[in-house]
């Protein structure tokens, strides 16, 4: 990192230290959460008592209330809850979920073991006039990943439905869409050290200390880390550190088995009148905070290390977005796989995130906001921005690069994010596997088909042969493979029992191909195959 990004690091923090705690619009008082172990014991009994979880409180108001709620409208939940009538459940849900205010009476049954009190000193609520006000977002989060279901509650800061108004620039994000994808791209292996660079509220450090001995979380903001501290402790979490600073900075030459990141890569021009969130833009002009973070793995990835981030970066004019990311990996040894799941024009881009800051479209300041993106975008010949997932690994001493795949995967495949990180392991593990065998080897080898892989074939009416075959991954990115006809007989034939060389002989007698130029054009597929994980090493 240059001095003048080191120093606009600082100065950012600088300014956070002195903005904290502001009130915005002259309503909304950022508040000060305070981790305090005998308040957050009693805290956690008492939303384990009113069965304050993702099933309690879907079934509390119903799935279509919650999908009008997912679309930013209380009123068919509200409604749910005057027809059940009041229950510690219900409080919990209007104050932490829907953002409302409740009776203070009906906090005192809700709070029993903490009270009112512990939790207003704790940062998390303010009262006034018999009314018990939510400070903070407080909801139950359940998920499941190779070391089984689970489920947490975690904090962060209220959100633009219940605010009323745009977030605040140190707003600490909760869970969301990154949140899980992330989550589920982390490998699950057990580890001893995982670095979460840019914790937010926290729940990548808790998701990594689940196959981690220590966790090690940073961030700039002292809000996102006193948050994030504070769930760990309310989930009865240890095990993980947290420190304050820019990027690397706080882990200056230490290494680690895992690092794991959702880095504040939203690219927001550098103008007057243009807010910068804490929790998603990183201070610097473009995507060269990204360039940054991924730059700077090596220094901090143990021998075998790996790292799963998420990231944006820029398409120039005449310049492909996923070869600007290959040439910030061309001076490394580091394995690396990118995996771009969407690509969006400037005007979308824009579009997006100055409504994920609570700007409504069509109002002035949104038209303001509007013209400084594309201005931006337009005074550094920006043509796209390109959004995707970068795994990375360090190969052992003395080990070259084995991994060097960018591409594109469509976001409608592998939808499901829970199982990715599992993917990746293996992976990983295939690339590995390939630079060990060179044809003759894999030639040798034996290989099975996947337990999800199934072939589609499609038919014209009245003919026996088919016209296309489709080889399916039920499972990781869902890949569809086109195969033809040797292909998917070699396929077919991997059930561990035969060598590659010997299916390919059989074929190429079968069919009067000749061996070689059939085994030309099978062990690349092969090797494509393996790689994706659609064929494993017997």
């Amino acid at each position: 990192m240059t001095d003048r990004r080191r120093m606009n690091d600082r100065r950012r923090m600088t300014d956070h230290r002195r903005t904290t705690d502001r009130t915005t619009d002259g309503a909304h008082t950022l508040p000060d959460v305070h981790a305090d172990v005998a308040v957050t014991d009693a805290l956690r009994a008492d939303l384990t008592a009113a069965g304050f979880t993702v099933e309690g409180v879907d079934a509390l108001w119903g799935t279509e209330a919650a999908a009008s709620l997912h679309r930013g409208s209380r009123v068919a939940a509200l409604r749910a809850l005057d027809a059940r009538g009041p229950s510690p459940l219900g409080t919990l849900a209007t104050l932490f979920v829907l953002g409302l205010p409740v009776a203070e009476s009906d906090a005192d049954q809700a709070f029993a073991r903490t009270g009112v009190g512990a939790l207003e000193r704790a940062g998390l609520v303010r009262t006034a006039a018999g009314q018990v006000a939510p400070t903070v977002d407080l909801r139950p989060y359940g998920f499941v990943d190779d070391a089984g279901a689970g489920s947490w509650w975690i904090v962060s800061d209220l959100g633009e439905l219940a605010l009323g108004a745009a977030l605040d620039e140190e707003h600490v994000l909760g869970i969301g869409g990154a949140t899980t994808t992330l989550s589920g791209l982390q490998v699950p292996v057990p580890v001893r050290r995982v670095l979460d660079l840019g914790t937010g509220c926290g729940v990548q450090a808790m998701h990594a200390r689940r196959f981690a001995d220590q966790v090690v979380a940073t961030d700039i903001s002292r809000r996102a880390l006193a948050i994030a501290r504070f769930n760990a402790q309310l989930n009865g979490l240890d095990g993980i550190e947290f420190r304050l600073g820019s990027l690397f900075e706080p882990v200056a030459g230490e290494r680690f088995d895992r690092i794991v990141s959702n880095p504040p890569f939203v690219i927001t021009p550098r103008a007057e009148g243009v807010p910068s969130y804490e929790y998603r833009d990183g201070g610097m002009v473009g995507d060269v905070l990204v360039e940054t973070v991924l730059t700077g793995l090596a220094d901090h990835l143990e021998p075998g290390g790996t790292a799963q981030l998420l990231g944006n970066w820029e398409y120039h004019w005449g310049v492909d977005g996923l070869d600007r990311v290959r040439a910030w990996f061309e001076h490394t040894d580091l394995d690396a796989w990118v995996i771009e799941r969407e690509r969006q024009d400037p005007a979308s881009y824009a579009e997006t995130w100055i409504r994920d800051g609570g700007t409504k479209p069509g109002t002035p300041e949104s038209d303001h906001l509007m013209a400084a993106w594309l201005d931006d975008f337009a005074t550094r010949k920006v043509t796209g921005v390109g959004f995707g997932y970068v795994v990375v690994r360090r190969p052992q001493p003395g080990g070259a690069a084995r991994l060097r795949r960018f591409e594109r995967v469509p976001e409608t495949l592998g939808s499901n994010p829970a199982g990715l990180g599992a993917t990746v392991a293996r992976v990983l593990d295939a690339a590995s596997w390939l630079a060990e065998h060179d044809d003759t080897a894999l030639a040798a080898a034996h290989l099975r088909v996947a337990g999800d892989v199934t072939e589609e074939r499609y038919y014209w009416p009245g003919n026996d042969d088919p016209t296309v075959m489709t080889l399916v991954q039920g499972g990781g990115l869902g890949r569809r493979v086109d195969a033809d006809t040797a292909l998917a007989a070699f396929v077919g034939a991997c059930d561990g029992d035969l060598s590659v060389a010997a299916i390919v002989g059989a074929l190429a007698q079968i069919t009067g191909v000749d061996e070689q130029a059939l085994a030309a054009d099978l062990l690349p597929a092969a090797r494509d195959l393996v790689l994706d994980g659609l064929l494993l090493p017997a």
